[in-house]
């Protein structure tokens, strides 16, 4: 396989793909971490805010106002865990932690951005805009046809000079247009709604060095998502009723992303909820259809008395 992917609900994508076997493409931060060395450093979200001026310090060292936005220094998993706004000096001082900073409070839209690189150059760009319902969580993402030209430039420029040399897929999350994270690995929640052949483009940028990908039939897509409450014993759907969904017109992909074998406390989740399933869609309405009929099968399997989301 091609890919290197730690959660098996996402293999769907890259099993069918054709790789020669030296090629290693990472798509979890804790892979890329380990094959680039000598870039691992932006994944130091204190060196992210250092290199654009902005404002932030380990906990401990107090900020000079407030709100400020505390999150752990590392976070391997993603997911937003551990993050959470602070509004005082006394709300900081009550939640200290070891290995965690604050950085300025921004403004503005939460983008998710992949860019291909060569040689720290910008080739290609697609953006996302999660519909954020707060504490992590996200309604939905629309994957957008529409380029972004103010964060092609600003983070473009950001790269070529903190990512010299370094060649294949990257992902960067800006708000407000500057840059909160980075990541040395594309977005693997919905490569599906790029457009046919944009894997074995991927492939291709790693192998050979060289980007060929046309890109010429862009459409808005969606990645709906399913949450639900922490502490719950959730079942996976039926095989039949997910294969259905996946079926339908206008829908892409899904993915049940939990298993029920393994404890709830080991699954990496947001402090707002419990992430159960993703719909990828280019309908909308069909996508929020398909995680309705989920959410049903779902909360089925649920004991009486057993919370739920609300």
């Amino acid at each position: 396989m091609p890919i290197i992917e730690r959660d098996p609900w996402r293999m769907q994508y890259f099993e069918n793909v054709e790789c020669p076997d030296d090629v290693v493409i990472p798509t979890d931060d804790e892979h890329a971490y380990e094959l680039y060395p000598e870039y691992r450093w932006i994944y130091n979200k204190l060196l992210i805010c250092d290199t654009q001026g902005v404002e932030g310090a380990p906990h401990g060292v107090p900020p000079r106002g407030f709100p400020v936005f505390s999150k752990p220094i590392y976070n391997m998993h993603g997911m937003g865990v551990g993050g959470r706004l602070i509004s005082d000096q006394e709300t900081l001082a009550a939640n200290l932690t070891a290995g965690h900073m604050w950085m300025e409070s921004m403004e503005g839209e939460h983008i998710s951005s992949d860019v291909v690189l060569l040689g720290g150059e910008a080739q290609w760009w697609r953006h996302a805009v999660g519909r954020a319902m707060g504490e992590g969580v996200f309604d939905y993402w629309t994957i957008l046809a529409e380029e972004r030209p103010e964060i092609e430039r600003y983070c473009g420029d950001w790269m070529r000079r903190n990512l010299k040399g370094y060649s294949g897929a990257a992902n960067v999350e800006t708000i407000g247009g500057r840059i909160i994270e980075v990541h040395l690995r594309f977005a693997d929640q919905w490569p599906d709604l790029y457009g046919r052949g944009w894997i074995e483009a991927i492939v291709e940028l790693y192998d050979r060095r060289r980007w060929r990908y046309p890109d010429d039939d862009r459409h808005d897509g969606y990645s709906v998502v399913l949450f639900g409450a922490h502490a719950v014993p959730y079942r996976a759907p039926p095989a039949e009723l997910v294969a259905e969904i996946r079926s339908r017109p206008g829908i892409s992909s899904v993915q049940i992303t939990f298993r029920d074998d393994i404890p709830l406390e080991q699954h990496a989740m947001p402090p707002g909820g419990f992430r159960l399933a993703v719909v990828n869609c280019m309908n909308l309405d069909a996508g929020l259809r398909a995680r309705d009929d989920l959410a049903l099968s779902l909360w089925s399997t649920q004991s009486l008395g057993a919370g739920r989301a609300a």
